[in-house]
């Protein structure tokens, strides 16, 4: 079989702007924003699940579960029907970004939390011996060490989240391998498009996963 017959280079060459440009503007941007608010959100669900008194903390634990066990697309579709019964013209790549950082962060609650049960005991006894105020025991001796040891972790969680934005689609948020099924469709060829997608995903997950290596070095004892 000729490589001709299974590989267009001028549809590959018409097929790189259009998906660079989708990965840019919405599978990035999705990526970047919702890691932001799951790693924020994950440290507030992980201290809260320590600290709240348990009529508060078991709803909350229920809810992160429930949040974490139910599949992201139906989380997408249900929000957003739901908010477009309040606000029809509401942006749906808002929701998606909204949907993925809670989401996500449900998992990375469980990696905060973890990260924090692996203080040793004796760094707790240590700030209450000096008398440190509980705000002060999280932010200068809990929280940088629990952080260095998550920090592993969250970064996987972040590649996961990254590798599922093609879930977009079911909001209607054209993403890039979206873009990619509908230029196949246009050419009747998908092997160019779908390889390029591919591509670009891994040129940019290659890259973060060797920082955030380079990066738990740096931050290692």
């Amino acid at each position: 079989m000729d490589f001709s017959e299974i590989w267009r280079w001028d549809l590959a060459v018409d097929a790189f702007p259009l998906l660079l440009e989708a990965f840019l503007k919405v599978t990035l941007l999705v990526t970047v924003l919702g890691a932001a608010l799951s790693i924020v959100l994950g440290l507030v669900w992980a201290i809260g699940l320590r600290q709240l008194p348990g009529w508060i903390g078991w709803p909350l634990r229920l809810l992160l579960g429930a949040i974490r066990m139910t599949p992201l697309p139906v989380q997408l579709l249900f929000v957003l029907y739901g908010v477009v019964v309040f606000y029809p013209r509401v942006d749906a790549l808002v929701i998606g970004v909204v949907v993925f950082g809670v989401h996500y962060s449900t998992y990375m609650a469980e990696s905060y939390r973890a990260g924090i049960e692996s203080i040793r005991p004796g760094q707790w006894e240590a700030s209450k011996a000096l008398s440190l105020p509980q705000s002060r025991t999280w932010r200068a001796v809990i929280l940088p060490q629990a952080i260095r040891n998550t920090l592993p972790s969250l970064g996987n969680w972040t590649i996961a989240m990254f590798k599922d934005t093609p879930y977009l689609i079911f909001i209607a948020v054209e993403e890039m391998v979206t873009e990619a099924q509908v230029f196949g469709g246009r050419h009747f060829s998908y092997v160019e498009a779908f390889t390029i997608a591919g591509l670009i995903f891994l040129a940019a997950s290659y890259p973060t996963a060797v920082l955030m290596r380079k990066l738990e070095k740096k931050l290692e004892y």
